[in-house]
């Protein structure tokens, strides 16, 4: 099926059509929601609410840019929410853990051993997690563009056309995002090359 007859398909409820796309197009939702969240589990999470956001709005799918682009956005507007919620309950968190804190202050010791992250063991594993904090400090259209280039392996072109752009700014957003990328793991390699 061509996109335009999957779309109709499934505006007209065809169950045909929405499972192939869903087949088509599942690993690319669960690595673009992944490339941006960093947790499997989330990423497969927000894939359901993908495919489940296309089929509420397929009949806005305007037709000017090919079905994968239109999925990318979809995929990354929710994979962005996703992430805002998220900082805003570990800010709550925080902020209950150091009430919690400043309570029990006098009436016990607080361990601050049990507080600290756990020791990683592998270095990979250390720069993996620096690489995906760095990633997602990037200003978002920095981390979309980047994401999508070299997680997704998207062409400049397409990228474009996901986010709405010229080439020539998607160009510019990942030249940037590898400058602040450079910057802010500059310190990491220095202290890991030692």
């Amino acid at each position: 099926m061509t996109d335009r007859e999957l779309v109709q398909g499934i505006i007209h409820h065809d169950q045909a059509a929405f499972k192939e796309l869903v087949e088509t197009n599942q690993q690319l939702v669960i690595r673009t929601c992944y490339s941006l969240v960093h947790e499997l589990e989330d990423a497969r999470d927000l894939a359901q609410e993908v495919f489940i956001e296309i089929l509420k709005s397929a009949s806005s799918f305007r037709g000017n840019a090919k079905l994968s682009s239109w999925i990318y956005r979809i995929a990354i507007n929710k994979s962005l929410n996703h992430l805002k919620r998220s900082r805003r309950r570990e800010a709550l968190a925080l902020f209950s853990l150091q009430d919690h804190q400043h309570r029990i202050n006098g009436e016990e010791m607080v361990d601050q051993n049990s507080y600290s992250e756990v020791d990683q063991t592998m270095e990979e594993k250390e720069l993996k997690q620096a690489l995906h904090t760095a990633i997602n400090r990037l200003p978002v259209n920095q981390k979309i563009a980047f994401t999508l280039h070299n997680y997704e392996e998207l062409p400049y072109k397409e990228i474009a056309e996901v986010m709405d752009l010229s080439v020539s700014s998607v160009e510019s957003l990942i030249h940037r995002a590898k400058q602040n990328l450079q910057k802010r793991l500059r310190y990491f390699y220095h202290v890991n090359l030692k």
